[in-house]
């Protein structure tokens, strides 16, 4: 239905550009995927995309016996729910594409990389929200998988699927749907409200819509925040094709609040552990299938969410201890909640330092931070979360540079020639 009404839409008409500061991007797209793999000074590495960061028993039995097989043992969470496995052996890309296939994790090889959704991950489970989005999530994902144009989206762009928390709205998605409450959904781009039912078909739209105009122009973009338009532009012509298909709505008023990501502990109907720096374990990752009900859902916080409906009150207390007892943190206290860290040594030949050796060592001196800390081992900064945190990072002469990110007050800027003076450092910059 969602491809059908598609094919029928009319292409609305692109403007002139004033060519506004473009992202300059010197080849192509070389995000890793499940086809495509990465070589890391550990190995290879593939990222396998999970809409919503949902995976049934069965799939993340065979993901760990990938994870085992062919890699380093343990599956390592991103920042949007997806997992990447390390370490694998040269010449291996056949076999973990056979494997990956026959999990079910490759419906469609054209476009796996593009398969980059977020998803309330609690929603329909805690009685927040005003949206199942579980629905939009498999309808999305299908319409993706059936778009010949979604093919040339980059492994970078992001969908947003927001129950009405606004939990994932705050993720920098590229295109986001929020549920409001009133059988309708406010998309952005396009800043307009459609339909609940057509949230999915919106979402589709929106990205084709960006795809057409970044046609239009010679540079490269692969994100919404780098098409060079007018502002407003984008919004215009995406709201032209949804009212051209009988599907967009009044404007009416952007939804405002937000929410954080799941606390660890008991949530509702589920069971939420937070995965300190991403890492997972084969006996972590065996814990969380043996305690969950019918799937797991990974966060975008580096977290998983674990469906335990019905369970009784001594069968969660179990399976939290059984969490608990593994090394996952099930405790919303706990300071691993704010601290995040990219690969670093020796995994990355860019990195500076091993950075999370070095976070761990800061933690158990220093406590729970004030601001999220975020330690890179390069100025790339890969993974690193989208809103205020200490950002820490490694300097090729050695130490930490420590600031405050994103800049929207006034800059202070702290170093630390090792972990052990962290302590004074972030004290220089948070006030």
């Amino acid at each position: 239905m969602i491809v059908g009404m598609l094919t029928a839409m009319p292409t609305a008409a692109l403007p002139p550009s004033p060519q506004a500061n473009p992202a300059t991007r010197a080849r192509g797209d070389a995000c890793p995927g499940a086809l495509r793999l990465h070589t890391a000074d550990d190995g290879a590495l593939a990222r396998v995309r999970l809409p919503g960061g949902v995976l049934t028993l069965g799939q993340a039995a065979a993901l760990g016996r990938v994870a085992r097989r062919l890699g380093d043992g343990d599956l390592h969470l991103t920042s949007r729910g997806n997992v990447q496995l390390r370490g694998l052996a040269a010449g291996c890309g056949g076999e973990l594409a056979e494997a990956l296939d026959t999990a079910d994790l490759l419906p469609s090889r054209e476009h796996e990389r593009v398969r980059n959704i977020v998803a309330s991950p609690l929603s329909g489970l805690d009685g927040e929200g005003v949206q199942d989005v579980r629905p939009w999530l498999t309808a999305l994902d299908a319409a993706l998988c059936a778009s010949d144009a979604a093919r040339n989206l980059s492994g970078r762009f992001l969908f947003a699927l927001d129950d009405g928390r606004g939990d994932v709205t705050g993720l920098g998605a590229d295109v986001t749907v929020r549920a409001t409450g009133d059988g309708l959904a406010w998309l952005t781009p396009g800043s307009v409200r459609v339909a609940a039912d057509d949230a999915p078909l919106a979402a589709l739209v929106a990205a084709e819509t960006f795809l057409q105009a970044a046609r239009s122009h010679t540079a490269r973009t692969w994100r919404v925040s780098e098409l060079p338009l007018p502002e407003g532009e984008l919004d215009r012509l995406i709201r032209d094709r949804l009212t051209a298909a009988g599907i967009a709505h009044d404007e009416g008023p952007e939804p405002v609040g937000s929410a954080d990501g799941p606390p660890p502990g008991v949530v509702g109907e589920a069971l939420s552990a937070h995965v300190p720096l991403g890492r997972l374990s084969a006996l972590q990752w065996e814990a969380l299938t043996r305690v969950a009900d019918t799937e797991l859902r990974l966060t975008p916080w580096r977290g998983v969410v674990v469906p335990n409906v019905g369970a009784t009150a001594a069968q969660v207390s179990e399976s939290l201890e059984r969490l608990r007892a593994t090394g996952l943190v099930t405790d919303p206290a706990s300071p691993w909640l704010r601290v995040g860290a990219c690969i670093g040594r020796p995994g990355c030949a860019k990195a500076h330092a091993d950075v999370r050796a070095d976070a761990a060592r800061t933690l158990e001196a220093t406590g729970r931070p004030a601001l999220p800390l975020y330690w890179s081992g390069c100025a790339r900064r890969c993974g690193h979360p989208s809103g205020e945190h200490v950002d820490v990072l490694a300097t090729p002469e050695g130490g930490y540079r420590l600031s405050v990110a994103p800049a929207d007050r006034e800059t202070r800027t702290a170093f630390a020639a090792d972990p052990s003076r962290m302590g004074a450092a972030l004290a220089a910059i948070i006030s």
